[in-house]
């Protein structure tokens, strides 16, 4: 024998209705905030992602960006250069040379696999957003632009307050220290020298052998019989 079902509540005519207003007067309620936009900028989030930034420099053209790309709007071209031997007998090298690298912002879904996949840091997020074009063909920008875009951005926060120094800074500040506490043991040895060369002749000091009899003097005991 089957189980029997529990018999189904009855619905108040209305409710939905009534549940529907009572969440439009509770917004009635509340003081509303309107961001001035674009007199007022907004106040993005650190992680924003708005446009990528090429720091030109570090790019090796490794070609991972392009290939990890879901959307393969990034486009990259170079050419090799051979580099002379650097010592009398060496190998020739050679290294690739950028030619060209241009992201496709009009196809590109900022998953941020091409700035993760990048081994030589040569790609980061700029919390820009303000880019938009009237032409579809502007949004192709090339390695000039996306240059400009790494002036703004930002610099990396701290993981930890707590955390230990980087290396890099901190062979730089005690490279600075030690530079400074040379200068200025400079600076106090002029100094001395300077207060020593403005002070007047000093007394003999004890020890030192006596001057010489004018000429013509005799000695005492010289000419005795």
């Amino acid at each position: 024998m089957a189980a029997q079902l529990p018999p189904a509540r009855s619905r108040i005519p209305g409710s939905g209705l009534a549940k529907g207003l009572a969440v439009t007067l509770r917004t009635m309620t509340r003081k509303t905030v309107t961001e001035q936009y674009p007199e007022v900028q907004p106040d993005l989030p650190p992680r924003t992602r708005g446009v990528i930034g090429l720091f030109e420099e570090n790019c090796t053209v490794c070609m991972l960006c392009a290939r990890e790309c879901p959307d393969w709007c990034i486009y990259i071209d170079s050419h090799k250069e051979t580099l002379p031997a650097a010592a009398p007998g060496g190998r020739e090298r050679s290294r690739n040379v950028l030619d060209r690298f241009a992201i496709d912002f009009s196809l590109c879904m900022y998953c941020g696999i091409c700035i993760e996949v990048c081994p030589f840091d040569a790609l980061f997020w700029s919390p820009e957003f303000e880019y938009a074009e009237t032409d579809i063909r502007e949004l192709t920008h090339e390695r000039d632009k996306l240059r400009d875009w790494m002036w703004t951005v930002p610099a990396p926060p701290a993981l930890d307050p707590a955390a230990e120094e980087p290396k890099e800074l901190a062979a730089a500040r005690k490279a600075a220290e030690k530079l400074a506490a040379q200068q200025e043991a400079e600076r106090a040895e002029q100094a001395q020298l300077a207060a020593q060369a403005e002070k007047p002749g000093q007394a003999e000091k004890p020890g030192q052998a006596e001057q010489a009899p004018e000429s013509g003097q005799p000695e005492p005991g010289e000419g005795q019989a």
